[in-house]
């Protein structure tokens, strides 16, 4: 496998807050703890280690021991589930939705990065162990982001009426899919395995919560991947002072609402990806996962006809910590709450919000967490990667948005010079003296001179598209062997790993596809990686 890499700021796809944080910019410092470089890590183990009761391990690992219970699993992530309970254990963790099948391929890289950057600090701090850890967002309830994956063009979507938390979904109807699938993939080895791997997780597990973990553990478990489900009643029972201040305090919102105002005073205009509310909590039963509202010392669970005083919400809290639920806002502080956790590594949209949340783990002196943008890559297969020679392009050429792209590769073969810059140039200058000789007789000439300027610079830039255009139909072929490697290379005009999954890569590469990812997607690499298999 070859292998290259271009920074995410030259991608184009990456929000301008990521490529500053990634340049750590000082405008942002104030909105993190520390930075992922591992001379920044010995502190962070210290802070946390300080920080961390003995008596949350206790409970984690014994949680987790349950919620393993006839679960595959193998000797490494056994270890590393005994090894939470010591106080020089630590963990690394991703989290992501309940995607069907995995959802986009990308969901591969978030827990590739986070199994590599255990092993690259175990080896740097020896003494210590790391942990990598994949949180799944049981509690979620955005059905429609996940109840599909893309393979081979097609949408293989699970049609189903379904509310509350994702997790506790029955997987009825998922027989169908198979069906579907099956008829998709063809009959090739790898096309098997992936059929009883699907039929594995999703037809012989009554939950999405129980077919998630198994899919993950069967991809992943000779990594020593530990998978958490937070609807636990007994990791809830951890969080149940947090709530209350949320409750009672509107803590969470207090503390967000001043980052958001800090980072909306930053010149930079990042935008606010998440904003809080005076309760950061649902109400979660079985079909429900509802909004808790606080009105005249009433709390009410929006859209539904339950309601409590505040001594109620307290005594329900106490004894069904289970039934109070985090949104997008307080999730990551339960996640820290209950995890020995260094370092969280998400996607650009996730860490933007990350960062609006630094001062409420302040206000409840809970360790913020380094903030890793996960790996990003283009898998590039062989047939293409010919393609690319034969053409004579340049793979970062291909990010470029459609339209710029062709034009410059029509510019770059055609026998003319269809670039007017030269003239335009020529044309401000000669301007310039009709300018100057203005200013010497009747400056109310100077209006007529800028009119004739933009008249004949408009003139130029027309007849530079129009032989763009005869170019193009000239070149009609070569453009359209170029937009078609674009378009398969970036389905949809968009970046690979968010719309495909990796189902499709695994047909051609079988189980050598998440050994060569893993050798190849570097912990803390700053740049976009291209893979050429």
């Amino acid at each position: 496998m070859k292998i290259d890499g271009i920074p995410f700021k030259q991608t184009g796809y990456f929000s301008k807050i990521m490529c500053d944080y990634l340049e750590e910019a000082d405008s942002l410092k104030p909105f993190y703890n520390r930075f992922p470089a591992f001379e920044n890590f010995e502190a962070q183990i210290i802070e946390k280690q300080k920080n961390f009761p003995k008596i949350n391990r206790a409970v984690l690992s014994e949680a987790l021991n349950k919620q393993y219970k006839g679960v595959d699993s193998s000797t490494a992530t056994k270890i590393n589930i005994q090894l939470l309970k010591e106080e020089n254990t630590f963990t690394i963790v991703t989290g992501h939705q309940l995607n069907l099948f995995t959802g986009p391929l990308y969901f591969l890289y978030k827990i590739i990065a986070t199994i590599n950057l255990t092993v690259a600090l175990k080896e740097k701090h020896a003494q210590y162990n790391f942990v990598p850890v994949y949180w799944m967002a049981t509690e979620d309830h955005d059905f429609d982001e996940i109840n599909y994956f893309n393979l081979n063009g097609k949408k293989i979507q699970w049609n189903k009426e379904a509310s509350g938390g994702v997790g506790r979904l029955d997987t009825q109807g998922l027989e169908v899919l198979s069906e579907t699938l099956a008829a998709e993939l063809g009959g090739s080895k790898n096309a098997e395995f992936l059929k009883e791997l699907f039929t594995n997780a999703y037809v012989k597990h009554t939950n999405l919560t129980d077919a998630t973990r198994f899919l993950a553990n069967e991809l992943f478990k000779e990594y020593g991947l530990v998978i958490v489900d937070g609807d636990d009643i007994a990791l809830k029972k951890l969080l149940i002072p947090y709530v209350k201040s949320d409750l009672l305090e509107e803590k969470s919102f207090k503390a967000v609402t001043k980052s958001i105002e800090a980072l909306n005073t930053l010149p930079e205009n990042y935008g606010i990806q998440v904003n809080p509310r005076e309760i950061n909590y649902f109400y979660l039963i079985d079909g429900v996962r509802e909004r808790i509202i606080e009105q005249h010392g009433t709390y009410f669970v929006n859209d539904t006809k339950i309601s409590f005083t505040k001594d109620e919400v307290l005594r329900e809290l106490e004894n069904h910590p289970e039934r109070f639920s985090p949104n997008v806002v307080c999730r990551p502080l339960y996640q820290e709450v209950i995890l020995p956790n260094l370092c969280y590594i998400g996607g650009g949209g996730e860490l933007a919000y990350w960062l609006e949340l630094k001062s409420y783990f302040d206000a409840v002196a809970i360790t913020f967490p380094m903030l890793l943008l996960r790996n990003s890559a283009l898998l590039i297969p062989g047939k293409q990667s010919e393609k690319i020679a034969k053409l004579d392009l340049k793979v970062s050429d291909l990010f470029l948005k459609q339209n710029t792209f062709i034009n410059k590769r029509v510019r770059a073969i055609s026998n003319i010079d269809i670039d007017f810059s030269p003239q335009k140039d020529l044309l401000k200058v000669q301007f310039e003296a009709l300018y100057d000789l203005a200013t010497q007789t009747d400056k109310s000439f100077l209006g007529a001179v800028k009119a004739q300027e933009v008249k004949q610079i408009k003139g130029l830039e027309y007849l530079e598209k129009r032989l763009l255009k005869a170019q193009k139909r000239k070149l009609k072929d070569h453009v359209i062997r170029i937009t078609e490697l674009q378009n398969d290379l970036f389905p949809n005009k968009s970046l690979q790993e968010r719309q495909q999954n990796f189902s499709q890569f695994y047909l051609e590469y079988g189980d050598q596809l998440i050994p060569a990812l893993v050798k190849s997607l570097k912990p803390l690499s700053k740049d976009f990686e291209i893979l050429i298999f």
